[in-house]
């Protein structure tokens, strides 16, 4: 970014706050889910931090697998049984201690159910699944796909299935017990892929952030499914999410977590965060930054930026309901180009972009009118170079909302190449 040009602060015009109003079904529904899954926190699965119980947990853990004929066992290039490399010993107590957390540190239950997933995994060919080609082409980057990081670096993947509920797509895909484990062995490729890009080291970032898009979902269809998904991943992917993120909740999510809540522990549920319609980029910026997340969610990265490098940063504001706030570039230059990213989360109001001249008496470009930004549209890209120098000004108008709105804008400048 040039250093010549700098935003001035935003100026912001409030207006009066709006007036309580009565709770909706999903609302009441998020604040009993809340109060009945305190929020969960994330193991360092620093050896060093363990309680004395959870140390004798593990060594046990080891000792029952040295026992066993699963002794050479390994996951995800991690053998479970290290020799003497203190990296590798640490790289295996953190797969072990996934196993114990998932089972309360109870050694017989942990070494039971990695015993099995073992077996899974070698049966299922899971360690060579993610090289494979299944043919899922047209539910690339739409169905399941990892894109970017959150705020603390755990690798994203976002599931949306709201398109099965086209009925062709629903037969094509599921329309028979082999196209419904083809779909499952996809969507473990799927995770698979992200579990390459951990750490799995003590300190390091050894689990994934899951957001569900449920906008669409046809959930009576998607039963089976959805079912063996949860029920393969939490028999075999013990710890490997971080949190979960449903965001587009409808009215019968409760139908939904009725459904999904026997298959689910108590340390799962702890990890839920729950986002009713139109508050999806509002949920997300809280865990992950406006310039990862995908556009169609409100955010600023599309497929194509990750492909070149690390996303440039984003400056995130607020829009309260009844304001309008004017993002102001000075010392852009003339022959200069700007170019810049702005996105509000759910759109709905007003929003135009000038170049304002220095020099006194010039006359101020239009260089997007003033109009209407529905709910739908994703983040605006443009740019421009002006014949003098002069400042960018972008004005987003929510003074006929009563609805704060989270925000994000980046920009960069070039100087002429003559200068």
């Amino acid at each position: 970014m040039d250093s010549s040009s700098s935003p001035i602060p935003l100026q912001q015009t409030p207006l009066a706050s709006p007036k309580p109003s009565k709770k909706s079904f999903v609302t009441s529904l998020m604040e009993v889910a809340t109060l009945r899954t305190p929020s969960f926190k994330e193991d360092t699965y620093l050896v060093s931090q363990l309680k004395s119980s959870e140390k004798k947990a593990l060594q046990e853990l080891k000792d029952k697998l040295a026992a066993s004929d699963s002794c050479d066992g390994s996951m995800w290039g991690v053998k479970l049984l290290a020799g003497d490399d203190k990296a590798d010993v640490d790289k295996a107590d953190v797969i072990l201690l996934k196993f114990l957390r998932a089972r309360d540190f109870r050694v017989a239950d942990a070494f039971n159910m990695l015993i099995k997933c073992l077996a899974w995994r070698k049966e299922f060919g899971a360690d060579g699944v993610a090289e494979e080609d299944l043919g899922f082409k047209e539910l690339e980057g739409v169905v399941a796909y990892m894109h970017g990081f959150d705020r603390c670096g755990h690798p994203v993947c976002y599931n949306a299935y709201g398109v099965f509920k086209d009925k062709d797509m629903y037969e094509r895909i599921f329309g028979d017990e082999h196209k419904l484990k083809k779909f499952l062995r996809w969507r473990v490729q799927v995770l698979e892929k992200g579990i390459n890009v951990l750490h799995l080291k003590p300190g390091g970032i050894n689990s994934i952030i899951q957001v569900t898009d449920l906008k669409d979902m046809p959930k009576r269809e998607l039963r089976v499914a959805s079912n063996q998904i949860l029920s393969l991943f939490q028999d075999n992917y013990p710890e490997m999410v971080a949190r979960k993120i449903f965001i587009n909740v409808p009215w019968y999510f409760s139908v939904l977590y009725s459904m999904f809540s026997p298959f689910l522990t108590q340390r799962t549920k702890s990890k839920f965060v729950i986002s009713k319609e139109g508050n999806v980029a509002e949920t997300l910026y809280k865990f992950i930054r406006p310039e990862d997340v995908p556009v169609q969610y409100g955010g600023l990265s599309r497929p194509s930026d990750l492909q070149n490098g690390p996303p440039k940063p984003a400056s995130e504001f607020t829009v309260k309901g009844g304001e309008k706030v004017n993002i102001q570039i000075e010392g852009i230059e003339a022959g200069a180009t700007i170019t810049w990213d702005i996105v509000v989360g759910g759109w709905d109001l007003e929003y135009s972009a000038e170049f304002v001249p220095s020099a006194e008496g010039s006359y101020v470009v239009a260089v997007e009118k003033p109009r209407k930004m529905t709910p739908s549209e994703e983040a605006i890209h443009n740019s421009f170079t002006p014949g003098e120098a002069g400042k960018m000004v972008f004005s987003v108008d929510n003074s006929a909302s009563r609805r704060k709105k989270v925000a994000a804008y980046r920009y960069i400048v070039r100087k002429s190449a003559s200068v």
